[in-house]
């Protein structure tokens, strides 16, 4: 290969091109790559940002639900509480309504009772007057003899 003045030219040509390219076209090119590499580092910085919000958001969101479930729990638990007390309370209720509706009855059936007694003695009275009547061949007066006819119904 020959060094003549074409190749000397061409090499000058070359290097004029270079130092055009890296003088007037390289750096527009690089401040744009730069731009475009902060551009970059930005979005996965925010991307980075974005997912460590997300997870403290995921993290807050489930202590919100779980101290929602808590509640719900507490809730249902009192509610729960609460009807057994109520359920409680009525067969209590109930129990002393139907203690003081026994108590009522027992001494309506002792009152009714006392009320047949006394009618049962009278008539055994006035059965036991109507016997010695006809025993003895005459009429006991009632009003006259009144301590013995109330003895024989204490008796009877």
């Amino acid at each position: 290969m020959d060094i003549n003045a074409t190749f000397i030219g061409q090499i000058i040509a070359f290097l004029i091109l270079l130092w055009f390219i890296f003088k007037f076209i390289v750096p527009p090119f690089s401040v744009a790559i730069d731009a475009r590499q902060k551009k970059i580092a930005e979005g996965l910085s925010a991307a980075d940002r974005g997912q460590k919000s997300l997870d403290e958001a995921k993290a807050r969101a489930e202590d919100v639900i779980r101290e929602a479930r808590d509640r719900a729990n507490q809730i249902v638990d009192a509610a729960s509480k609460r009807s057994n007390e109520l359920v409680e309370a009525a067969k209590q209720s109930a129990l002393t309504e139907g203690d003081r509706l026994v108590a009522a009855a027992k001494q309506q059936i002792e009152l009714e009772t006392a009320k047949a007694r006394e009618a049962l003695r009278r008539e055994v009275a006035d059965l036991a007057v109507k016997s010695a009547a006809k025993v003895l061949g005459r009429e006991i007066d009632p009003a006259k003899h009144a301590d013995i006819l109330g003895k024989l119904a204490t008796e009877i």
